[in-house]
Order: C-alpha cells, then sequence, then structure tokens
C-alpha cells in the first residue's frame, strides 16, 4: 500500500510538471527564431507594473542589466551587462498555491518540518543564478521520496535537472556564495530571499533567490530538515507512524515518556499538547464537564485561549472556534441526512480537539518557527545548548551557562514537561521574544546611566513651553493640568508667566492684554501652581535632579513679594538661593543640585561678573526688562526676590550676534527659533563652543499659534542644551524629545557627545560625510512582522480591518537623516509579516534617533497606529520587540514590532561588549586620516611626528577587519556574524567520512593554531590560509597597538601645550582674520583626529581579545579543539601528502 501511494504522488507530480513544461513551451518563444523574452526579476516580492507586463511581452532579446535594473527604484543607473536573464516564468495561467503569512486567521500556518515538505512537494518557482550575471527562472520540487529535488523547464536531460540531497553538504542563507558575490546582481537580490545549495566533493553551489522571505524559509528549514534526518528518513519514519498509528492510539503509556523518546514534530507537538490539555482539564474539571464528554462551551474555550495567548482578539477567537465546530458538524454529518437531524458532537461545545486547532490556527507565528529551527538544528524545540547559542551569538549575551540558560526555559516554557526536560518549545520561544529581556531598548537606560558630574551646560534638558497652555496659543486655555503633564513627561524646565492678579494675588497666564482679547479661561493662581509643581517635582518614581523654573516676572513689587511668600511655601530648603558658578567659571553639576529648584530670571549681576552678554540686568537700577510681554517696558525688581534668582536670562545682543563667550556662565541666552534656526545653519561650530559654558535656550515662534513645535533635533545637533517644547501638542516632534531622553532614564537630563564636551575637538552640525575621529557605523535592521496591532483611532468607520506598513527613520545630523517604508500587508492587523531588510548610513551614532511608525495605507479619516522613538546608542543587537505607543506616549497593549538589529562599522571600531565584533561592509581602497597644517612651524612639526603612528594605526585596523570579513566569507556566512558563528559554521563543514573533522584547533595557545587531520579540498585550503592570516593581524594588533597608540598620544599631549597661547603664537606668525580662523579650526581638526584614532585603535584591541575568547569557546563547542598530545602525534604520525601540516 505505501509504495502504490507513493507512486500515485509520483504521478501526481509528474501531471504536474508536464502541464508546467506544456504551459511555457506554449509560452517561450523558440530560442533560435524568437530569442529570448526578457524577465523581470522579483526581489521579495515586488510587484510587476502593468507597463513593465506590456514591455515584456513586446521585447525579444534585452540587456540583463536592464532587467536587473528594474528590481529597485533607487538602483537605476547600474553600469549595463551583456548578460541574458532567462525567463520561465508561468505567466497567463494558473500559479500553484503561495505562502502567505499575512492571510486571514484560519489559513494553513506552518509550524513543523511536515508543513515546510508539504509545501516543497507542491513545488515553487525560483530564480536561479548562475556565474556571468545570468537569471533562470525555474520551477523547483521535492520528489515524492523527498530524496532530491528537481527543476524544470532546463535544455539539460530530465534525470540531469535533478540533485540527490545526499549530494547536499551545506544548505547556506543569504547572498553568502562566490557565484553571489562575484555576479552583479548580488546587491540587488533581497539577503532573505537568497540561498544556495552546497554540494559535491568540489563544494558547487546551487544558487537561488525566492519570491519573497516565507518561501525562502520554508526550503530553507524543510531541506536543512531533510539532510540533517538522512535521505528519506523522514518519509520511512512517516509512513511507520501510520503503519502503527492503531498501537500508539492505545498505548497505555504516559504522553511524557512518549514525548522523552520522541524528538522532532512529535516532541514539540506532545509538549503542546500536554500542556493545552492540563489547562482544558483543570477548566472542564472547574465546571464540571463530565456530562458533556469532557468538552467546553465556546465561551468557556475562547477565555481560555485569551488567557493562555494574550493580545487574541476575543471577536477571532470566537469566530475561528465557530468555524472549527461548523466544520467539524458538516464533516461529521453522513449523505442524505435529513437537515434537522441533531449533530453526532453536542451542539455548540468545544471538544480538546476543536480547543487545539483553535489555539494552533490563532496563536501559531510562522516566522517565529522558522527562527527556532534556524538555531535549534532542525528541531521544533530549543535544548538549553541551543538557547546558549542563541543568547550568545545573536542576543549579545556575555557569560552563559547551562544553568542560566535552563532559568530561561523554566521563566518562559509553558508546559511543565517542557521545563522537566529543559526544551524550549515555539509557545515557550514567543513568550520569550515578547519579553522584556527581548526588549529593543537596552534596560541599562531606563535609569539614570550616565555620569551626572559633569557641569550642567554639558547636558541637553528637558523644557516646556508656556507651560500653562493646555491646547493651542490662540486661544490660550490655561489649566493646572499643563504642569502635571510636563513634569509626567519628565520636562526638568518649565516656564512660569506671572502677572498681577486682580485680587491681590500673582497669577499664571499669557498676559492681560492677550488674555482679554483671546483666552477662554481664567488665570491660573500663582500659589496654586507653585503647589503643585512643589508636590509632584521630587515625588517618588520621579526625576531627582535639578527644577528650573523659567520666572517671566510682569508683577508690580508688592505681588512680587506674595511671589517669594508663596515660593518658600512651595519649596522651601529645595529652593537655590545666590548665583550658579564654581570657582573654575563653570557652573555645578546635576548632581551637586539634586532635589534644588533653580530660578531663571531677570536680575542684576555683581559688577566683577558684569560682561557683555547682552540684556542682563543693570545693577544700578534694580529693574528688570518684562521678558515675553508685548511692550519691551523695564518694571522694578524686588530684591528679595533677586536674591532668589540662581540663572540670569540674557537677551542675545542688539546685532542679533553670538553672546561673547567670556560672559558669566549663569547667563543664560534665550534665542527665537528663526535667530537660533539662523545660527545653527550658519555658525553651528561657534554655538557648540558657546554652550560648553553656558546654557542656551530656544523657544518656539510666536507664529505658532497651533502651538506646533519645531524639530528639536536641529538644535540639539548645534549645542544648543534646553529647546522649550509645546508639550500639549502630540506629534512626530513629541516622540522625538520623549526618545530623546529615554536614554539616561528619563530623568530630563541627557549627557551630549563627547565631541562636544571635550575642551578641543572638531564638530559641525551640518557635515554631510563622516566627522573626524568618530567611526561611521552602519544600521542592519529586519522588519520581521507585527501582533496585535489595533485600528487608528479616527478610523472607526473602516471597521476592524487594517491594512498595515511600517515606516523607519534616523533622525539626526543632514548626513544620517533617511526614511524607509515596508510593503503593506493587506486585511491584517493581527500578526502580519512584513519581512523587509534596510541598511542605514550613521556618522554620528550619539545624535541619531531610531523611529518606528506603523501606518494603515487604506485609511479613512487616521492613518497613526502607533510609534516607538529611542536614542540609536541605547538599541540592542539581535532579536529584538519593538513596544508600540500611542501619540501621547502610552503604551498599547500587546502590540509590537519583531525586528532584527545589527550595528557594523564601515571602517573598523565597533562596541564589542554588546554588539559583537564589527566588521566592515566591504572592501575599500584604503584611506589614511590626514592632519591640516596650520601655517605655524612650531606646531606644524609637532602634528608631523604622528603622520606615522597615524598610518600604522589604520593599517593594523584595516589588515585585521580584511582577515576577518576574508575569513567570514570562506565560511559563508554574512557580514553580520560574529566568530563564534563562523566556527560553528566550520563545524558542520569540516566532518571527515568516519566523523572525524578534517580542521582541528590548537587551543593551547595565545593565536589559536588551525591543523588538517588529513588531505583537504580546495575549498578547506583556503580557509586554512585565511586563518593563518586572520590570526597573524590579531597578533599585530595585540602586539603593536599600544606602541602604535603611545606615540599618537604623546603628540596629543604635546600640541595641547599651544592651546592656551594658540592666538599670541598665531599673532606672532602674522596669522589674522581669516587666517587666523582656519588655523584655529585646523588646530581643532588634528586635535580630534588624534584623540579618535587612539581610541580607534584601543577599541580594536579589545575587539581582538573577545574574538579570541569567542573563538576558544565556539571550538570547544563545535567539538573541533586538538589536545596537546594529539598536536604532537598530528605533526609527526601523519601519513597523507598534508596530513599534519602545520598552517603557520
Amino acid at each position: 500500500m505505501y509504495l502504490e501511494g507513493m507512486a500515485g504522488h509520483r504521478d501526481e507530480q509528474n501531471k504536474r510538471l508536464s502541464t508546467h513544461i506544456n504551459g511555457y513551451k506554449a509560452m517561450v518563444p523558440n530560442k533560435e527564431t524568437h530569442g529570448e523574452q526578457e524577465a523581470r526579476f522579483s526581489n521579495g516580492g515586488c510587484e510587476v507594473t502593468e507597463g513593465q507586463r506590456d514591455l515584456e511581452d513586446q521585447t525579444e532579446v534585452v540587456e540583463a542589466a536592464r532587467a536587473v535594473t528594474d528590481l529597485k527604484e533607487e538602483d537605476a543607473g547600474i553600469p549595463r551587462r551583456s548578460s541574458i536573464i532567462k525567463d520561465g516564468s508561468r505567466r497567463g495561467r494558473d500559479r500553484k498555491k503561495t505562502v502567505s503569512f499575512g492571510g486571514m486567521q484560519s489559513g494553513r500556518k506552518i509550524s513543523s518540518a511536515q508543513g515546510c515538505l508539504s509545501r516543497m512537494q507542491e513545488g515553487s518557482e525560483f530564480r536561479k543564478l548562475r556565474p556571468g550575471l545570468r537569471l533562470y527562472s525555474r520551477y523547483f520540487l521535492l520528489e515524492a521520496e523527498q530524496r532530491a529535488i528537481r527543476w524544470e523547464p532546463s535544455k539539460k536531460e530530465a534525470g540531469k535537472a535533478r540533485l540527490a540531497l545526499s549530494e547536499v553538504r551545506e544548505v547556506r542563507t543569504g547572498r553568502n556564495t562566490e557565484v553571489f558575490r562575484a555576479s552583479g546582481v548580488a546587491e540587488l537580490v533581497a539577503e532573505d530571499c537568497a540561498f544556495s545549495l552546497v554540494y559535491g566533493d568540489d563544494y558547487d553551489t546551487l544558487d537561488l533567490v525566492a519570491q519573497s522571505p516565507e518561501v525562502a524559509n520554508i526550503w530553507v528549514t524543510g531541506l536543512r530538515y531533510l539532510i540533517s534526518q538522512g535521505p528519506g528518513a523522514h518519509t520511512h519514519s512517516h509512513t511507520h507512524s501510520h503503519t502503527h498509528s492503531h498501537s500508539h492510539t492505545h498505548s497505555n503509556a504516559p504522553s511524557h515518556t512518549r514525548c522523552a523518546e520522541q524528538g522532532g514534530d512529535e516532541g514539540r507537538a506532545d509538549l503542546q499538547l500536554s500542556w493545552l490539555s492540563k489547562e482544558f482539564s483543570q477548566l472542564v474539571a472547574v465546571g464540571d464537564g463530565s456530562k458533556d464528554g469532557g468538552s467546553l462551551s465556546v465561551n468557556e474555550a475562547a477565555h481560555l485561549i485569551e488567557k493562555l495567548s494574550p493580545g487574541v482578539k476575543s471577536s477571532h477567537v470566537q469566530h475561528r472556534l465557530h468555524e472549527i465546530l461548523r466544520h467539524h458538524t458538516h464533516s461529521q454529518t453522513p449523505p442524505h441526512t435529513p437537515p434537522h437531524t441533531p449533530p453526532h458532537t453536542p451542539h455548540h461545545r468545544v471538544s480538546l480537539q476543536h480547543f487545539t486547532q483553535a489555539f494552533h490556527d490563532l496563536s501559531t507565528r510562522p516566522e517565529i518557527y522558522f527562527l527556532l529551527v534556524q538555531f535549534s538544528g532542525n528541531k521544533d524545540f530549543l535544548d538549553t545548548k541551543d538557547v546558549m547559542r542563541f543568547l550568545e551569538t545573536e542576543q549579545g549575551v556575555a557569560q552563559v551557562s547551562e544553568d542560566s540558560a535552563q532559568e530561561v526555559i523554566d521563566r518562559y516554557e509553558p508546559s511543565p514537561l517542557g521545563r522537566k526536560l529543559g526544551r524550549l518549545s515555539l509557545d515557550g520561544f514567543t513568550r520569550f521574544l515578547d519579553s522584556a529581556e527581548c526588549g529593543l531598548m537596552d534596560p541599562l537606560h531606563a535609569g539614570v546611566c550616565e555620569d551626572m558630574t559633569q557641569p550642567l551646560s554639558h547636558y541637553f534638558i528637558s523644557a516646556s513651553h508656556n507651560t500653562h497652555v493646555t491646547e493651542a496659543q490662540v486661544p490660550a486655555v490655561s489649566a493646572i493640568g499643563g504642569y502635571e503633564r510636563a513634569l509626567r513627561l519628565g520636562c526638568r524646565c518649565l516656564e512660569l508667566d506671572v502677572w498681577d492678579g486682580q485680587q491681590g494675588e500673582p497669577v499664571v497666564s499669557k498676559g492681560h492684554t492677550h488674555s482679554a482679547m483671546h483666552t477662554l479661561a481664567p488665570p491660573l493662581g500663582f500659589r496654586e501652581v507653585v503647589q503643585t509643581v512643589g508636590r509632584m517635582a521630587f515625588q517618588a518614581g520621579a526625576s531627582q535632579y535639578p527644577l528650573i523654573l523659567c520666572l517671566e516676572n510682569h508683577c508690580s513689587v508688592p505681588q512680587q513679594r506674595i511671589m517669594v511668600r508663596h515660593l518658600h511655601e512651595a519649596f522651601g530648603e529645595r529652593l537655590h538661593r545666590g548665583l550658579l558658578g564654581n570657582e573654575d567659571g563653570q557652573l555645578p553639576s546635576p548632581h551637586a543640585l539634586r532635589g534644588k529648584v533653580l530660578l531663571l530670571g531677570n536680575r542684576p549681576l555683581p559688577e566683577a561678573q558684569q560682561g557683555s552678554g547682552g540684556g542682563v540686568g543693570e545693577a544700578e537700577e534694580i529693574t528688570q526688562k518684562a521678558v515675553g510681554s508685548v511692550s519691551s517696558r523695564r518694571v522694578p525688581l524686588c530684591p528679595e526676590l533677586s536674591e532668589l534668582i540662581s540663572l540670569v536670562h540674557a537677551d542675545p545682543p542688539a546685532n542679533n550676534e553670538l553672546p561673547c563667550a567670556s560672559g558669566p556662565c549663569c547667563a543664560v541666552t534665550c534665542l527665537r527659533e528663526a535667530l537660533a534656526s539662523r545660527h545653527a545653519a550658519e555658525r553651528g561650530p561657534e554655538l557648540v563652543e558657546l554652550a560648553k559654558r553656558r546654557l542656551l535656550r530656544v523657544r518656539p515662534s510666536l507664529m505658532r499659534v497651533d502651538s506646533s513645535n519645531p524639530d528639536p533635533l536641529g538644535f540639539w545637533k548645534a549645542g544648543l542644551q534646553v529647546v522649550a517644547l509645546n508639550v500639549q501638542t502630540e506629534g512626530a516632534t513629541l516622540d522625538l524629545h520623549r526618545g530623546w531622553f529615554r536614554r539616561n532614564g528619563a530623568c530630563g537630563y541627557a549627557l551630549r557627545p563627547a565631541i562636544m564636551r571635550q575642551q578641543v575637538a572638531y564638530f559641525s552640525a551640518n557635515e554631510r560625510g563622516a566627522l573626524p575621529g568618530v567611526p561611521p557605523q552602519t544600521l542592519h535592521l529586519r522588519v520581521i512582522s507585527g501582533r496585535c496591532l489595533p485600528k487608528p483611532r479616527g478610523g472607526g468607520a473602516k471597521g476592524d480591518v487594517l491594512d498595515p506598513y511600517v515606516t523607519v527613520a534616523i533622525h539626526g545630523i543632514p548626513a544620517d537623516c533617511a526614511e524607509r517604508r515596508t510593503h503593506t500587508v493587506p486585511q491584517n492587523g493581527e500578526s502580519p509579516v512584513f519581512d523587509q531588510s534596510f541598511q542605514f548610513q550613521v556618522n554620528l551614532p550619539e545624535l541619531a534617533l531610531l523611529r518606528f511608525t506603523v501606518l494603515d495605507d487604506d485609511f479613512i479619516g487616521d492613518d497613526f497606529i502607533g510609534q516607538y522613538a529611542l536614542p540609536l546608542d541605547c538599541v540592542l543587537s539581535g532579536f529584538r520587540h519593538v513596544p508600540l505607543l500611542t501619540a501621547e506616549g502610552e503604551e498599547l497593549a500587546h502590540a509590537r514590532l519583531l525586528v532584527h538589529v545589527a550595528m557594523t562599522e564601515r571602517r573598523g571600531g565597533g562596541k564589542a561588549h554588546k554588539r559583537g565584533l564589527s566588521v566592515r561592509k566591504g572592501r575599500r581602497g584604503r584611506h589614511y586620516t590626514q592632519l591640516q597644517e596650520l601655517g605655524l612651524r612650531a606646531l606644524d612639526d609637532v602634528f608631523k611626528m604622528a603622520a606615522q603612528p597615524l598610518r600604522d594605526a589604520t593599517d593594523l585596523r584595516e589588515n585585521m577587519q580584511e582577515a576577518l570579513e576574508a575569513f567570514k566569507e570562506l565560511c559563508g556566512v554574512s557580514v553580520l556574524a560574529n566568530i563564534t558563528q563562523c566556527v560553528l559554521t566550520l563545524g558542520s563543514r569540516v566532518a571527515g567520512s568516519e566523523g572525524v573533522p578534517l580542521l582541528l584547533f590548537d587551543l593551547g595557545q595565545p593565536y589559536p593554531t588551525m591543523h588538517p587531520q588529513g588531505a583537504l579540498p580546495d575549498a578547506l585550503r583556503k580557509i586554512t590560509s585565511v586563518y593563518h592570516t586572520l590570526m597573524q593581524a590579531s597578533k599585530a594588533v595585540m602586539e603593536e597597538s599600544d606602541g602604535v597608540t603611545s606615540k599618537i598620544l604623546q603628540t596629543h599631549h604635546r600640541a595641547m601645550e599651544f592651546h592656551e597661547h594658540l592666538q599670541s603664537v598665531a599673532g606672532k606668525e602674522g596669522l589674522k582674520a581669516r587666517k587666523l580662523n582656519r588655523a584655529l579650526e585646523s588646530f581643532s581638526w588634528n586635535i580630534t583626529i588624534l584623540k579618535g584614532q587612539a581610541d580607534l585603535l584601543k577599541h580594536e584591541k579589545m575587539e581582538v581579545q573577545e574574538m579570541l575568547k569567542q573563538l576558544n569557546c565556539a571550538a570547544e563547542t563545535a567539538n573541533l579543539s586538538l589536545s596537546t598530545g594529539r598536536v604532537r602525534a598530528a605533526r609527526t604520525n601523519q601519513d597523507s601528502p598534508d596530513g599534519g601540516i602545520d598552517v603557520w
């Protein structure tokens, strides 16, 4: 019976192939008479326009580069190639079923290897890549016996267009073969759609590109499973299970015993079934369901599914349960049954079988299943070693042990049997990825994590504008809730616009004239405002760092004294008295001012602190300018209030120039939006220098009567610390503001980048390229899927249907700003799968923000679903979930995005402690950093001393990166992989005929050597040669970097000795005006280069140390370690020509 069934299956496949071939011949014209039609290559499911289809039908022979260019619109302009892309697509005829994870909840979802094999036997269309940029459309099938794959149409004989799985050595994902790298199409093919089969003794490759990442995942998973099980093993085991189905059905052995003896699909299924059976039985027992044969009502089953799978919509659960019951009723009804005959199963009762089917359909996430099998060695669960490998190689967790891996399983595996066996099932893995441990933001930044002992001017400060206004500026509606909201958002700089009240009490409002004309609400009492602020400013859970109150005082002297009394009552000892400033002329630190309230306003300065700051109150007349008033009248200043002012408001000079840098540090220059924007664009470096000693504050334009906000990053990148925003207005600007201050526990203070704080450093916010001394990075971001996306708040007319897509944007300096979007997933808000990858070049990561936005493509009224923004240097690498927030910043229940993040260096450097090893994106011509001449002979001679050390530093880093990149290429892993993944991949490839590895590592040496254990094929010979180069480069970095770094820093120290007297030295050399400014700028450039290159080389040494640690651990894990005794034997007792040769 089995053979007859297999023969029938083969006949069905042959008919399918015959239909496919006939359709192909009818469509494709004869090559000799008509040439070959152009094919538009499908990149990950990108659609072809109608115009392009017409052009394809009319064109017979075209250059291949034109078809390649159509892959992506942004890749236009690629040089043409002469090869031909051949099309074997089945256009115009019915296609096979395609896999869509974005379908209805009732659709088939893959969560087992058997599901993958079934789809493979149905067949899929791929693009086959050949050397020389030749792409052929082919239809691939897994044969019925599951021993080989074959493809049609092909010029080869029917028996030759076939690859036996017994010949396949490896299934390699991505564009990681020589054919992909050598062809011009490689960079235009989506990484997630490409995979290769490495086969034969010569390590030949079959390079394929799927039409979507889902299809690629299915084939990679199925092929790896078949290879690991052995040819035909799955077919026989599957048959065996059917042959003995009755014995399994009537077996009295407990389920956990059978699970312990089984693996693969059955092992995972038993873990889930044992868990669901227990939960189901407990609820049946509580509800006394014995009389109904151990079943539940639809409502009871729905509530249980919602409990076990939080986030699933109740309406969807109910709908799916009714569908299953309806289908079961129809299947159980015999033919010709009278229409009113009651069904065999109790009406509207859910059995365990129905319950498990509904749970699987609603809760299974195929994209997570494919991740699980990728790290489990083709099992349907992760054991402790798999969990360890996942945490180390992908999540960047250091020092993982089997005990800590078991703790992860104990926390997230829902099945008691799985916890007992040390197995993390698909349900447990899904819970783990949705947990706080896999959040996108580094938990280190959930609290205050930055150095808070720097001067106050070295921090960005969260600030609110017109805090009392709760809506638009016109009409100005004032409410105490404005202050409460600002404090809850973490603002540490609030505004109080104070006027004389009619009842003898000062009030907070927009002003008498403005209030009479436009205000709809009465003014706020000053006492009520300060009492509210005093109660909330330092309460438990709030920031304990100083609160700045910008006092815009328009009151008469009597009411000023009342203000003083209310301030003392509200703040008491927290109220700081006297001007801020240390003996060294710097502002105190936030740490020194913890729990203090600082008043910012107008007051006279002592004569010793008078400077040309512009607009500082005069000492002779105890008066102040009415800041922000309609007229520029001056009002008397109460001495008692003057003593409480800690920071002095300073208007910009009358000619709109920048204030003098030598002014008092307690003076705060307040700039209007337009003037600040102009200075940021034209005089950015000067602003950065000025902000090193004093605070600069920006207020929105008076024209923003709707309370809209400017982009705060435009001012932060120019060094301005206090950018006041209308926090009552939601939108992208406020999202960026909230995200920015997440970097330091949302305490309202964020340390400025080091390049903005260093005594001498070159920085321009308007740079369009890499900054000196700052290593540019590449962000690799893959948006995998979404979950539980709610409908837009204003989109009620559309119902529950969503067509979501995701935008990903980088906000930072102009060179870094970019935005990308995914494709739209139609009619799926529950579990849309996007699976698209993007790359962003980031020149200054410390000033970059990453923002996700989820929108509805086919919306009515409102398209906003959710958003999340955070600083780029707070992002963790690996597989992470992104919690989506509302426009108000509140977290949406269960709404998530699943992403994969990796950061790589474009030219050395990196963050090994949490991002793994950094690599270059590709080989480039070597670029040596050049220092600039100042025109000062003595100083130029000092800088020339660093020329050779700088070249040596570049060579050490570049040699290391090039060797590591070459080793990764030969190991067949992506540029994002670390050395652990290289060695583990190599371990599966070097197994000999008798199971003995052909290559082993001698870990008894500081730089482990690689030893052949017999004759090696050419592919492995190349690996040993490149590994030797890698170890040589590592040794050079470890042994030479300290000396080179020391020479660079010596030059840096000698040059800094000129800093204090640089202008006088330049004057003696006759440099004036423009030449003097150029010399000062060149000095800052050179100092930045020296400091940056020294830091990069230090970091390179740390990375090499980390790499060697990973190499030792990975070799032990992969059983590729060679003992000292075996090293001697390998060196002396090898009979083969290559045996025992030390690759050193």
